[in-house]
């Protein structure tokens, strides 16, 4: 006889499983453990019994599991093979669970490891676990509309942490370019949202660097994996090493620069003074490089459109920015805070020496400027100190900083 709810519901588990018939094939089979689960036996095209899974009661009501069994019956008198077409149903399951957003972003996620710094690769999953997959995670990529993103974003947004909003759609917008590349997506809805965040104007208080001696071990070997042009290359590489201002670096020409004396002349730009880099092997063995490229020219690192003017004061922030380090984490100027950070509290260098290579207004016990000069022999062996401390923190070793001084010394 068919089955009734009540009769369902009354069903208790035994020993054994059992079945409960309703007709057409179709059943309920109690466990031992109380679950009631609901079957189809059905005949495939070579004479074998098999069986379909229609889910759980209560989950899945007797009305349900009647409609299912009938849309199987249908699809048996047109030919089709049901256990075939339960096989393709369980590809279609495993293909929309390896194309949900979550499971693209973690895959694109997971190939970025190796050019970001550990810090930015770990904001960034939280940013998505946090604000995106709760929300869109388990939506297939290719389905997910601008509009359907936006009402996501707008979230954060509303918490008031507008940068955060922008570098999350950032973020997004690569997911779906990502998901794009690899088949997976038509095309990239965060386009659409130009313009829908307010721009974010407030300046910041000071600027970002990374002074963490680890961290500044990872940062380096990120550097020196850039990808894009030998002119850029040449000057995230160096700008640790002189931890000048970046309109000066980017700005640096070959007649200020001798490479026999090792050394950099030039004219603050910000006080109108001269100063003196000392450059160190590390620094010069880099200039040696360059100078085959770009030496018959006047600057260091000509904008690739015309050897008439330097590169652009965003060459080096949007190189960093390619390799994943956000402004929240390094800038230009954060190469000298992270000097000036180091220098003094990691390797104890004298702090007037410090702030006179930082080209910053030094005075003497008497009041008067230091001029270019002073300190230079001193100054030489800081920065030669300084350049073997990056080496030895780029190579991933465990520096000790009492170890390194006495080595230094």
């Amino acid at each position: 006889m068919p089955l009734t709810d009540v009769r369902i519901r009354n069903a208790k588990p035994k020993d054994k499983p059992y079945k409960l018939a309703d007709g057409g094939g179709l059943y309920l089979e109690i466990t031992p453990t109380g679950s009631k689960l609901w079957r189809m036996k059905f005949k495939r095209t070579n004479g074998k019994e098999s069986r379909l899974s229609f889910g759980s009661y209560p989950i899945t009501s007797l009305a349900t599991a009647r409609e299912k069994r009938d849309e199987a019956k249908a699809l048996a008198r047109t030919g089709v093979d049901l256990a075939a077409h339960r096989d393709e149903e369980k590809v279609a399951l495993a293909y929309r669970a390896a194309n949900t957003f979550e499971a693209v972003a973690r895959e694109w996620l997971d190939r970025q490891k190796t050019g970001w710094t550990e810090s930015h690769h770990s904001k960034t999953l939280a940013r998505f676990e946090k604000d995106i997959f709760p929300y869109i995670g388990s939506r297939e990529v290719a389905l997910i509309s601008a509009p359907e993103l936006l009402t996501v974003i707008r979230r954060i947004e509303n918490r008031g942490v507008l940068e955060t909003a922008h570098r999350t759609l950032s973020n997004c917008g690569q997911v779906f370019r990502y998901a794009v590349a690899t088949g997976r997506a038509d095309r990239d809805p965060s386009g659409d949202l130009r313009g829908s965040l307010p721009s974010v104007n407030s300046r910041r208080e000071h600027f970002s660097a990374i002074t963490e001696p680890k961290e500044v071990g990872t940062f380096l070997r990120v550097l020196d994996g850039y990808q894009g042009t030998p002119t850029v290359r040449a000057a995230l590489r160096l700008a640790p090493l002189v931890f000048v201002r970046p309109g000066e670096l980017r700005t640096a020409e070959w007649a200020h620069i001798d490479l026999d004396a090792a050394e950099w002349r030039y004219t603050v730009t910000k006080t109108n003074t001269p100063h003196i880099v000392p450059l160190s092997t590390q620094a010069v063995t880099i200039l040696r490089e360059l100078q085959p490229l770009t030496g018959n020219g006047r600057y260091l690192f000509p904008s690739p459109r015309t050897k008439e003017r330097p590169m652009s004061d965003n060459a080096i922030l949007s190189a960093l920015r390619r390799m994943g380090i956000e402004k929240d984490e390094m800038t230009g100027h954060g190469f000298r805070a992270m000097a000036r950070t180091i220098l003094d509290e990691v390797l104890g260098e004298r702090v007037d020496l410090i702030e006179h290579q930082l080209a910053h207004a030094v005075r003497d016990a008497n009041g008067r400027a230091y001029n270019r000069t002073s300190h230079l022999p001193e100054r030489k062996r800081m920065m030669q100190r300084w350049a073997d401390y990056l080496d030895s923190l780029k190579a991933g070793g465990n520096v000790l900083v009492g170890d390194f001084q006495k080595s230094a010394a």
